[in-house]
């Protein structure tokens, strides 16, 4: 019976090391790698620039995590962005996060016609490159 619980104990504390182990690594993924989402960025490059504050057919992305929504000097946003930005919406990571899954479903009268970025790794990639560009 001792043995029993021995083992079982044993197991437990694998499982929580399995655990703790798999969520430590879901978070380095989380935070995403920069040299990768530069090359994400090239889905994003024709309309946005990331590295200075030139407004193409979107707003520069420049020193936009943390940055509130809709404010790039010179741009003239849709009014589906200016409603969002009235909110008091931020670019934080977890709302850059959600909007570059699926763009139209967050903001829905903007004007970019960008479909999203599926792969999560991307998008956490992407994010990296973006807080790499303050």
């Amino acid at each position: 019976m001792k043995n029993l619980i021995s083992n079982v104990k044993l197991l437990g504390f694998a499982a929580i090391l399995g655990l703790v182990t798999g969520l430590m690594s879901g978070a380095a993924r989380a935070d995403g790698d920069s040299v990768k989402g530069e090359l994400v960025f090239k889905k994003c490059a024709a309309c946005h620039s990331a590295t200075d504050k030139t407004n193409k057919v979107g707003p520069y992305l420049f020193g936009v995590v943390g940055r509130k929504v809709a404010i790039a000097d010179g741009y003239s946003y849709s009014d589906g962005m200016k409603e969002y930005a009235a909110t008091g919406a931020v670019w934080d990571e977890a709302a850059l996060n959600t909007y570059l899954e699926a763009p139209k479903t967050i903001v829905p009268k903007t004007k970019m016609g960008f479909a999203g970025i599926k792969e999560e790794a991307q998008r956490a990639d992407l994010i990296a490159y973006l807080k790499s560009k303050m």
